[in-house]
């Protein structure tokens, strides 16, 4: 496997971990209610992340397009869990790993491609 590609790989797995960790945590807070949002965005972005980690692995000729998405979706997700990182380590924690993952996407772009 091209080295670049393992290191995508890399930043979508632990973007799928932290989302995964994010959500549960969120679900223990006070006000669960107010944490709707990133729960929802970290649901979004686990999944998207892990389908587009499947189709780098296999080299489909689909990938580039989801690369686009999962960098938009990593992007909002991050944003979302940025809002409460000040507060809550694992959103903090989160929004590091989705803002290196929609990096290592966008990069991927134009390899995928």
């Amino acid at each position: 496997m091209h080295a670049q590609n393992q290191s995508l790989l890399d930043a979508l797995n632990a973007c799928i971990a932290a989302c995964e960790h994010c959500a549960t945590a969120c679900l223990q807070e006070d006000d669960v209610k107010m944490m709707a949002r990133c729960i929802s965005l970290d649901r979004d972005c686990a999944d998207v992340c892990a389908l587009t980690a499947r189709l780098v692995a296999r080299g489909s000729e689909h990938a580039a397009h989801l690369l686009r998405e999962c960098a938009e979706v990593c992007k909002a997700c991050g944003d979302e869990c940025e809002k409460h990182g000040a507060h809550m380590q694992h959103c903090k924690e989160c929004a590091e790993a989705c803002r290196r993952c929609e990096e290592a996407c966008r990069a991927g772009i134009s390899v995928a491609a």
